[in-house]
């Protein structure tokens, strides 16, 4: 939100760690910047999807836009 000064990301990825487990990859923070990130580990790649598609719609329903259908 441009009015407000609210120049946010938010990148929701499912991904294999080093160590061959599913994790779900979250980075946000102003644009710009490096911002942060969490690594949450699920089960399997099933779980770790509707984790993922669970926080999307989430973050929708709080203005982030432009999200990539998995």
């Amino acid at each position: 939100n441009l009015a407000k000064n609210m120049a946010r990301f938010y990148a929701l990825e499912v991904e294999r760690d080093l160590f061959g487990r599913v994790v779900l990859v979250r980075r946000w923070g102003r644009i710009g910047t490096a911002g942060k990130i969490r690594l949450d580990e699920h089960r399997g790649e099933g779980e770790a999807m509707a984790a993922l598609q669970a926080l999307q719609a989430a973050k929708k329903r709080k203005g982030y836009q432009g999200f990539v259908p998995p």
